[in-house]
């Protein structure tokens, strides 16, 4: 896979119509990258320890292509911006899905669902946890 192409199954293994906060894509795929690297041809990112732990630029870069391709969806709510698919995207995302072997799939699936049901506190804080390297730049204290 390229980033293009994880960012799609990435989002689509969430569900369909389903949206992501900005610390949920860029926490999605700091662990797709930490976890599953090797199983879909990564890492694809160059993830830094930033504001609220793993942070790259290229994460929200990368969407911002697929919303030209017209593959994402990109809602300003006025203090961020909410990520999803378009069917097109959705499509495209489960057929590369579909590419992966089946514990991989799981996994990807597991963790797209894992990032949304956390409250952003819960998130932040679940991955310093496990990545403490990547709380150096800290501004949360929760």
């Amino acid at each position: 896979m390229n980033r293009s192409e994880i960012l799609l199954a990435g989002l689509a293994a969430g569900g369909e119509n389903v949206t992501y906060t900005p610390v949920q894509v860029q926490k999605l795929f700091f662990l797709l990258d930490k976890e599953a690297s090797a199983a879909l041809g990564g890492p694809f990112f160059n993830f830094v320890p930033y504001d609220y732990g793993p942070f790259d630029q290229a994460v929200y870069a990368g969407l911002d292509d697929l919303a030209r391709r017209e593959f994402a969806s990109i809602q300003n709510t006025g203090r961020y911006r909410v990520y999803g698919l378009s069917q097109a995207g959705q499509n495209e995302g489960l057929r590369l899905l579909s590419t992966l072997q089946p514990p991989t799939r799981e996994y990807v699936a597991n963790v797209a669902k894992w990032v949304r049901q956390l409250s952003f506190q819960q998130l932040v804080a679940s991955i310093y946890n496990k990545y403490p390297e990547m709380k150096a730049n800290s501004v949360f204290r929760g």
